[in-house]
């Protein structure tokens, strides 16, 4: 199924030369935004939040103000018509004859993909449930290109719920595919990477270790990338509150850490980064919300003026199958096609929309 549109569902859709273009061009509109700022006059986006944001939402708001452009949209469903019931389909298809490009962010693993299918402007995913965050990864890949001034050879530590974590989901598909980096994996075992990951970092020739303290991990790291134990995507209170407050970055444990490592962290941060550590000139969690803008700038103008298709739908549709997750977009809006890949063997599908594995 194609799109005659460009769509940013997920950064693995394109490849790295375009990751590079794009951070490039961040790069030149951090060293001189003024020179940007007609770019977009006459064109709107649409920003769709179904779920809260600060960061991701008001940097591409202001991103496309920067440009020239102007915005429309919600940052709450129960004001739309969304609360009337109105699906993804629906609403994606009206608000796309007012826009250029749609902005959506969604609690829902693969409501962005689902949103590209109908949607009559492009689509940039900002974010899909615990599935991927495309423009946090360019984010991350502009903070790293600026601060380490290599996107290679990098030893990278994920911290917190790895399970639930977009950001980090995303940002290891991504700095997998650049030579030499290797991940280090700090989570309990109930919010460990998932295995779809872990197989895609093997494929792509990098390497990873697992581990349970952030104390062993942090002496021989590059990047520390924290994340929030995510009490949204916890079935139960009490559930949470068993992970909470198991990683906890301090000034004492970043006196551990080597000079040049930077720490990083998508936020909002809760309690995983005590406020001592702001002040250390290694914190980059701060002026990596600001990268944000940039890159998300840079994304914009790339999307709007790059006209080819998107493939939004590249598996076939298997009779009688349906996802197993049941946080997938696909068990929420039942018109949606149930498309899955395999790799030549179907008794192992992968769902299109969230990436979960099921045996047939």
């Amino acid at each position: 199924m194609f799109s005659e549109y460009q769509h940013l569902i997920d950064l693995n859709d394109y490849p790295v030369s375009w990751w590079k273009k794009v951070v490039e061009l961040g790069e030149e509109i951090y060293s001189d935004p003024a020179a940007f700022a007609h770019e977009c006059d006459g064109k709107i986006m649409a920003t769709l939040f179904y779920e809260p944001s600060t960061r991701t939402q008001m940097s591409f708001q202001t991103a496309m103000i920067r440009l020239g452009g102007q915005i429309i949209g919600f940052d709450n469903p129960a004001n739309s018509s969304v609360a009337k019931g109105e699906t993804i389909k629906d609403t994606t298809k009206i608000v796309s004859n007012y826009a250029d490009v749609l902005v959506i962010r969604h609690p829902i693993a693969g409501a962005a993909k689902a949103a590209s299918l109908t949607a009559d402007c492009s689509v940039i995913n900002a974010g899909d449930g615990g599935h991927l965050h495309p423009t946090q990864t360019l984010t991350d890949l502009l903070t790293l290109k600026i601060e380490k001034k290599t996107l290679s050879g990098l030893t990278i530590g994920m911290c917190g719920d790895l399970l639930n974590g977009r950001t980090v989901h995303s940002l290891c598909k991504a700095l997998s595919m650049f030579e030499n980096n290797k991940f280090v994996f700090i989570s309990t075992s109930e919010l460990g990477m998932p295995a779809y990951i872990k197989d895609i970092i093997k494929a792509n020739g990098s390497s990873y270790t697992e581990v349970n303290t952030l104390e062993e991990a942090i002496v021989d790291l590059d990047v520390l990338y924290m994340t929030r134990i995510q009490q949204e995507r916890f079935a139960s209170e009490e559930e949470y509150l068993a992970q909470k407050n198991t990683y906890v970055l301090d000034r004492k444990k970043m006196l551990l850490a080597r000079k040049d490592m930077i720490v990083m962290h998508p936020l909002p941060r809760v309690d995983e980064i005590t406020v001592d550590v702001d002040d250390d000139e290694r914190a980059m969690y701060f002026k990596q919300a600001k990268y944000g803008m940039y890159v998300r700038m840079a994304l914009i103008m790339t999307i709007l003026k790059e006209k080819k298709q998107s493939e939004t739908l590249k598996g076939k549709v298997f009779g009688g199958v349906k996802c197993s997750n049941p946080k997938c977009i696909t068990n929420h809006e039942e018109y949606l096609p149930k498309s899955f890949r395999s790799s030549g063997d179907e008794t192992l599908l992968e769902c299109e929309y969230c990436d979960e594995r099921k045996l047939i």
